[in-house]
């Protein structure tokens, strides 16, 4: 019997290598937005593919909030050691110390909003024309509606309804100074896409992917790790569970699953049960209204 899955995945990773040199041969100065998550390991990976032997024409680039998962930080720094390519770290800490900006409070008092601050000042320091993302459009209803080449204006805004068309793959990625690009290679890919792509070229990912032993707040049918960065209330129940995460952001946002998945096959078994998409079981960020993403995707978020 064909491997028809080989193929579809063929065609995916064909599509993202040609927007990726696409976004090389376009624009002056690009750059590739670097977490340690699966999808932006997974672009490192492509990246791979698309350049060597030669070294890529972009750094690496992570806009640190400071309430990061510890173990893609370090799978962050081992990746970008290990493929010898260019890890550029820029803070939301400092830019909030910089620019006197006022953090949310609360329970789970998140950075998501302050990081397009650093972002904003990040493109403006090293003159970046274009930076390269892992979003996908089955993540959130906002994302669905970007181009493959997304623009943004010289405030660093996007407006939804001034969406280039995209048709036979032909990316217009001419702009005006001062505006910026969004190049998202892996939009056409699912969660499930990823993680059968991710089988297949055998990629290492970090551990809080899998299942594990992890102290977590029970808050409103969501699993919150324990850490520095919320608040205990008295009656908060803090419990041992066995749990991996879909998706990595803020320790402050990003909720776990249930789960005994230690393997990718079990985690493909897992999301091909699950009829929620990633954020949308897991982001406790998407939920603070109907446009929460969309709103600070006009203002300059990723």
């Amino acid at each position: 019997m064909a491997d028809y899955s080989l193929d579809y995945l063929g065609q995916l990773e064909s599509e993202a290598i040609h927007i990726l040199r696409e976004a090389a041969g376009q624009f002056e100065r690009p750059a590739l937005l670097f977490s340690g998550g699966k999808d932006s390991i997974t672009l490192v990976h492509l990246a791979l593919k698309a350049f060597r032997p030669g070294k890529f024409p972009f750094p690496l680039v992570h806009i640190d909030t400071g309430h990061n998962f510890p173990e893609a930080l370090d799978f962050r720094d081992e990746l970008a050691a290990r493929i010898g390519e260019q890890l550029i770290v820029r803070k939301v800490e400092d830019t909030i110390k910089a620019k006197g900006l006022t953090e949310n409070k609360g329970k789970f008092a998140s950075r998501n909003a302050l990081q397009t601050y650093t972002l904003l000042d990040t493109i403006a320091e090293f003159g970046f024309d274009a930076c390269i993302g892992g979003a996908r459009r089955d993540e959130e209803k906002a994302r669905a509606k970007e181009r493959i080449f997304s623009i943004r204006n010289e405030f660093g805004q996007w407006d939804p309804k001034l969406q280039r068309p995209e048709l036979w793959n032909i990316f217009n990625g001419r702009i005006h100074k001062g505006e910026n690009v969004r190049v998202f290679p892996i939009s056409n890919w699912t969660e499930l896409d990823i993680w059968h792509y991710i089988r297949r070229e055998k990629i290492d990912l970090p551990s809080i992917y899998f299942a594990h032993e992890r102290e977590v707040l029970q808050h409103q049918q969501q699993l919150i790790a324990l850490s520095p960065f919320i608040r205990i209330d008295e009656g908060d129940q803090v419990q041992n569970r066995r749990v991996r995460y879909r998706t990595v952001g803020d320790m402050t946002c990003t909720a776990a699953v249930a789960s005994e998945a230690v393997t990718i096959d079990d985690i493909i078994n897992e999301i091909t049960a699950t009829a929620t998409s990633e954020r949308g079981e897991t982001r406790i960020d998407d939920r603070v209204s109907e446009a929460a993403m969309e709103d600070r995707k006009r203002t300059g978020y990723f």
